[in-house]
């Protein structure tokens, strides 16, 4: 940036942060929560521009390292703003719940949408250094390079020290045209065909060739839509109460409110659901049963244990000191049906457990945080009338290569999802839309319902077409009673996700990357 003309620092700055901030609120706009493909391109496109003019100025004046420095922080500061603006709520968590300084959770926040923009960053510089002899001879081999290195950045986000792919790029779509592709490629794969257009409209613009490439997305993903094949097939309906008690963070754990409140009411609910399936959420009793009040845990299991009673899923701490504790989900009903729980696998750093060398940090917050051991990856689903039943908890949803790990044999694999989640850390924020939109996407990769109870919202039914079909209002207390059609059958992601994982797009596009380097070399 040195020695650059004023104007030409102040373009390199605002530009990028401001196409940031349009692309983080393309995940769940503002007010209605709802997501806009339409944006999220547009503000790719933006940062496409840029890059593409870094690329071709490097043709004419070799400028070597400056040039990608400066396409470094160019994706940067676009990546920062868009994690910034997607994950500020976090904000919330530190200083409102945790009581950490507000300028201190402040940059807390900045440093991590910073730390996690430099493999976007890295992807820019790259892309410019390739792309610089292929622009002008090869830009349909440059747009697909860029496509795969900012894949290759989401995808090292999402895996890389434990992963966080909140906000990836493809959850705007889960209402436009490119969700057609989801069952086939995935969130990662929705997000790729968006940075290809990016950069193809960023590289030849409105002519003729960028309406053929958008025309020729537009036919594929209608033709997807309006005569592509049934993955699925019904596992028959279901009926379901989901609770939401609505209590808040501050008072959640407190004994003599929140604590209190929380045992009262579920315990009220739970007795009373008249529903063959009643869900409570994460951390519904946020007691280990053996500090519950004597009779309370035992109680609750002696009546769900009744012949006719229904099958409860019931969210809560287990474990000792000694043998680890666990984020939970306990099934309760009648005798004969095999014990079942599932401990959450995926677990939060600085919230469930405390990485290596951070303990100050942890120190600094007023938060009861545990140290939480994992469980296994391929636990088994709950088999209820007719239904089998896959838990996951809090933000594990966003993580659909994990999920589709419980796909491997179809033979046993979930008819229904039913995430417990408690999003009370981060208050009336877009973090409930944001979670909401995650969920119906996951719904949609592996075809399959997703009931959603939650603490404080979005409390909702999924099918497993993406669309919310029953949901509670946020932030009131209350249960939710609704019908869900479980599914049968395999979706193509479900299919190779769960043999392969990731591996498959890991290796596309370091294949294209080698090819375009390849190409670059050749007169």
């Amino acid at each position: 940036m040195r020695g650059m003309p004023p104007r030409e620092r102040g373009w390199q700055a605002v530009w990028p942060a401001l196409a940031g901030a349009a692309q983080a609120a393309s995940i769940a706009w503002p007010g209605s929560g709802q997501a806009q493909g339409w944006l999220q391109v547009l503000s790719l496109t933006l940062l496409a521009a840029g890059l593409a003019r870094m690329a071709r100025s490097g043709l004419t004046q070799d400028r070597g390292g400056p040039l990608l420095k400066r396409a470094a922080w160019f994706g940067g500061v676009f990546a920062t703003a868009w994690l910034a603006g997607c994950f500020w709520w976090l904000y919330v968590s530190m200083h409102h719940v945790g009581g950490l300084p507000a300028p201190l959770a402040v940059l807390a926040v900045l440093a991590l949408a910073a730390a996690l923009a430099l493999y976007y960053a890295a992807a820019s510089a790259v892309w410019v250094s390739l792309a610089r002899g292929l622009v002008s001879r090869r830009p349909g081999l440059a747009s697909v390079l860029f496509a795969a290195l900012w894949t290759l950045a989401e995808l090292m986000r999402g895996r890389w020290l434990t992963g966080f792919p909140w906000g990836a790029g493809g959850y705007a779509h889960v209402d436009s045209a490119l969700v057609a592709l989801a069952p086939w490629v995935g969130v990662y794969g929705m997000g790729a065909v968006a940075a290809w257009l990016a950069m193809r409209l960023a590289l030849v613009g409105w002519h003729l060739r960028a309406l053929k490439s958008l025309l020729g997305v537009g036919i594929v993903t209608w033709a997807l839509q309006a005569f592509g094949p049934v993955f699925t097939t019904s596992a028959g309906l279901g009926q379901v109460q989901l609770l939401q008690a609505n209590i808040s963070q501050t008072d959640k754990f407190q004994a003599a409110s929140g604590v209190r409140d929380a045992l009262q009411w579920y315990d009220e609910q739970l007795r009373a659901s008249q529903q063959p399936l009643v869900v409570a959420p994460e951390t519904a009793i946020p007691l280990l049963p053996r500090h519950l009040p004597q009779g309370y845990w035992s109680g609750l299991q002696a009546h769900f244990s009744e012949p006719g009673r229904p099958m409860a899923l019931v969210g809560l701490p287990l474990g000792s000191l000694d043998q680890g504790y666990s984020n939970s989900v306990v099934a309760l009903g009648p005798q004969g049906i095999a014990p079942y729980r599932y401990d959450k696998s995926h677990l939060v750093p600085f919230g469930e457990f405390i990485p290596p060398g951070f303990a100050w940090f942890i120190r600094m917050m007023k938060i009861p945080l545990g140290d939480f051991k994992s469980g296994a990856w391929d636990q088994p689903s709950l088999a209820w009338q007719g239904q089998r039943l896959a838990p996951n908890v809090c933000y594990e949803d966003l993580f659909g290569e994990e999920l589709a790990l419980r796909f491997k044999d179809p033979s046993t694999a979930p008819t229904a999802l039913v995430n417990v989640s408690n999003i009370a850390w981060f208050g009336d924020t877009l973090a409930v839309d944001q979670h909401l939109n995650i969920s119906r996407l996951r719904a949609i990769e592996l075809g399959r319902p997703m009931l959603r109870a939650t603490n404080t919202g979005a409390t909702a039914i999924i099918d497993h077409q993406g669309r919310v079909t029953h949901q509670l209002p946020r932030f009131t207390r209350g249960s939710l009673t609704g019908s869900f059609e479980g599914r049968h059958g395999l979706t193509p992601f479900a299919r190779w996700a769960s043999a392969w994982g990731l591996a498959p797009l890991w290796a596309l596009c370091c294949v294209v990357v080698a090819w375009a380097f390849w190409q670059r070399q050749r007169p």
